[in-house]
């Protein structure tokens, strides 16, 4: 149970370490700003254009006498948005974390300078390092609507529908969002997703500690912009200890170097 807490306690200090670093604050929030710019305007053009597609998609009921027709059709208009709404929220980190993947490599890179020791780079370019992120992503949203396929099924279970398996859904999106977090450090260390998700696993209270508590509050995404940045510096500091821990409690005298990684931290987003 005291991984729970230092779990945690990464978060609190991601969070401190941007608060005590403004200009990298202010550097991390531009992706989320962005990206929910996009998202919101997704949104509202689906609010909009809803009940034109359930009418294009509902033919049927074009002769069907009221009030059956406004009662199918306005509920599948509710359903059509509700459900652009949860792809928004479980799709939101990631398509954040593929747009500033620069800002968040260098965002990281700057923590593990500050906490001293190695400072891995890769050295591929930006192309790559896209490409191997939204590769991951994909893989990573696959896990995860495969697990919501199965809890699903469980929400009809009496009871335990109602109460434990939403807490497992919870858990299993705080693990997923933990690892996306955790693999902008892991993949400059040369990390694949399958080597990281072994990692994840061998400290799974301590994942859970960092990304339960992230996933209740990236509910909200205007909530989640504002995190992100001290999101990916504590995840970056989590990293550190899961990787060598006896480096991350006694760090080293100074930066260093390293070939491994799968995402490079382009220079050009270097402070």
């Amino acid at each position: 149970m005291s991984d729970l807490g230092a779990g945690f306690g990464y978060l609190m200090k991601g969070q401190r370490w941007v608060a005590q670093h403004g200009r990298w604050f202010g550097f991390g929030l531009l992706p989320g700003l962005v990206t929910l710019v996009v998202y919101a305007g997704a949104l509202i053009g689906l609010g909009y254009g809803a009940d034109d597609f359930v009418g294009w998609a509902t033919p049927f009921a074009d002769d069907w006498s009221s009030p059956w027709q406004g009662i199918l059709r306005t509920g599948l208009t509710a359903l059509v948005f509700v459900f652009g709404l949860f792809l928004a929220v479980i799709t939101f980190t990631a398509v954040t974390l593929l747009v500033g993947q620069p800002f968040y490599e260098s965002l990281s890179e700057e923590v593990d300078r500050s906490e001293g020791g190695d400072v891995p780079e890769s050295g591929l370019p930006l192309w790559r390092e896209l490409w191997i992120s939204a590769r991951d992503s994909v893989r990573i949203l696959l896990r995860v609507a495969l697990y919501g396929i199965i809890l699903f099924a469980c929400g009809f279970i009496p009871v335990i529908g109602q109460t434990v398996v939403p807490a497992i859904g919870f858990c299993v999106s705080g693990y997923f969002l933990a690892e996306e977090l955790t693999a902008v450090a892991l993949q400059r260390r040369g990390m694949i997703l399958k080597d990281r998700l072994v990692l994840l696993r061998g400290r799974r209270m301590l994942v859970l500690g960092f990304g339960v508590p992230l996933t209740l509050a990236f509910l909200v995404p205007v909530v989640a912009v504002f995190l992100m940045p001290g999101a990916v510096a504590g995840a970056t500091l989590l990293a550190r200890d899961l990787v060598d821990p006896d480096a991350a409690a006694d760090p080293g005298p100074g930066p260093g170097t390293a070939d491994s990684g799968d995402a490079p931290a382009p220079r050009a987003w270097s402070a």
